[in-house]
């Protein structure tokens, strides 16, 4: 974890004080527990494995559509951890099919279930078959696992969120808003908890993961300069959402507070110290031709392209917020974990007719991006959606 602080300008590990103050209790009840995590090979569903492992549960279970990440994620834990007297199985399957299906309906006895699977990208909208896909995968596969988990009778169910579903401008981050939509209606028969949070570091498929392959390529390091964020670790990732799943409250929305040890970095910055940590001198070019260029003989100099710009693609936020003004917060029981404190408050009519609308869509087999903005508009009335008309598949 030291090697990742350093490159987004901490020192510290943020939850320290809240994971040594709730260790005892914490390790109590997750070695009294089962768990199914669900997209647990991912960057985030990966760490939260890991924090439940090694506190030695009754059994884990984790799911996941990517059986090679599955692999490594096995590989990382019996290198790291060894072994537990506990069950620990996974299930390289899609929540979405009638094999999960089947898999609940042949075991499904489970204290916590943890949802880790989501579409995170901004660049999903870019297209309205890539869109519908993220609404299935935020929105109705989070809601049939509830449902599966309500049947099932598990004491507790998790979902991560986003810190993109406080007041969204992109679809990503309203459809994660809609999404805890439907975990406010789920929640009148089921104890639900949720965490937004920052980007994390090196996660699969970020900006800072692409730059590890740009250096195993060859290839100019590329990042906005104008675009900043809070960021967190893996480990730190998987520690918010294992607090939130084992302390938080029914509709508990869990989110790093912020302090002296989080704060604000540019993309272009984490480069800089990426490149300063690997051996190489940033080279700034000014354009993608000049950078591709000297991907071929810089490096061999010490100095490495980069290409550093203002952004224009659709759907990036200004500014990052865990919150709203109008929600409740607990800023008082944890030291570095602030709680969004949510009563059951849904619109029944709404969600309905956005599944009907949805499922409409899809027995048609005609839909376009601008019908699902006006929808998600409905559900959100003050939802900022940004479009420019450019997307991140057009840059380098």
């Amino acid at each position: 974890m030291d090697s990742i602080l350093g490159l987004i300008g901490r020192e510290t590990p943020l939850f320290q004080d809240d994971m040594k103050a709730h260790e005892a209790e914490l390790s109590k009840r997750v070695a009294s527990a089962s768990f199914l995590v669900v997209g647990g090979a991912g960057s985030i569903g990966q760490a939260v494995v890991k924090e439940i492992f090694k506190r030695h549960p009754k059994k884990l279970h984790v799911v996941d559509i990517s059986e090679n990440n599955m692999v490594e994620l096995v590989r990382d834990i019996r290198s790291s951890f060894g072994y537990i007297k506990g069950e620990f199985k996974t299930f390289a399957i899609d929540i979405g099919s009638v094999e999960y299906d089947a898999f609940i309906e042949a075991d499904g006895n489970y204290d916590y279930v943890l949802n880790l699977s989501a579409l995170k990208h901004v660049r999903s909208e870019k297209d309205p078959f890539t869109l519908m896909r993220m609404i299935d995968v935020n929105i109705f596969n989070t809601d049939k696992t509830v449902r599966q988990s309500i049947e099932s009778s598990v004491s507790k169910y998790f979902c991560v969120s986003t810190d993109k579903a406080a007041n969204p401008v992109n679809m990503m981050g309203a459809s994660k808003r809609i999404m805890e939509m439907f975990l406010m209606r789920r929640s009148r028969d089921i104890t639900i908890s949720t965490a937004r949070f920052a980007n994390v570091a090196f996660s699969d498929g970020s900006l800072l993961h692409g730059f590890n392959q740009r250096i195993e390529k060859q290839q100019p390091i590329v990042a906005p300069h104008d675009i900043k964020r809070y960021f967190v670790t893996p480990q730190e990732s998987g520690e918010l959402c294992l607090m939130s799943c084992i302390f938080g409250e029914n509709r508990d929305i869990f989110f790093p507070k912020l302090s002296e040890r989080l704060h604000l970095i540019s993309f272009a910055d984490i480069a800089v110290k990426y490149l300063n940590n690997k051996g190489y001198e940033p080279y700034v070019c000014g354009s993608e031709e000049e950078a591709r260029a000297l991907a071929k003989t810089l490096p061999q100099e010490g100095r490495w392209p980069c290409l550093f710009s203002s952004s224009d693609t659709t759907g990036e936020k200004d500014f990052e917020e865990f919150f709203t003004d109008n929600e409740v917060l607990d800023m008082e029981r944890f030291e570095n974990l602030g709680v969004i404190k949510n009563d059951a408050d849904f619109d029944a009519t709404l969600l309905d007719t956005f599944e009907t609308t949805i499922q409409q869509f899809k027995a048609d087999k005609v839909w376009s991006k601008e019908e699902i903005v006006r929808l998600f508009c409905t559900m959100i009335p003050d939802f900022g959606h940004k479009e420019t008309g450019k997307y991140l598949d057009g840059k380098m």
